[in-house]
């Protein structure tokens, strides 16, 4: 396998790239929004493989699941 000259993305840096925070970007990991294939874990640390996530984004990604409409909580009025 030949190494390839990106380098893996930190959270932080996958946020900036999909322009949403790093809270977002933890989220579409830990709920597997973002698949196991562009996820490097490195002990407690997870990368993203730069490839892979450019082709996840090419293919259309992943919706969150649920609405996109958040609920208001039961005896708030909006």
């Amino acid at each position: 396998m030949e190494p390839s000259s990106k380098q893996l993305l930190t959270l932080q840096k996958t946020a900036d790239i999909l322009n949403v925070k790093y809270p977002r970007v933890a989220e579409m990991v830990r709920t597997g929004t973002i698949p196991d294939q562009c996820i490097v874990r490195l002990g407690r640390q997870i990368r993203i493989n730069p490839d892979a996530l450019e082709q996840f984004v090419r293919n259309g990604g992943n919706a969150l699941a649920g609405d996109w409409r958040h609920e208001p909580k039961a005896g708030v009025v909006a």
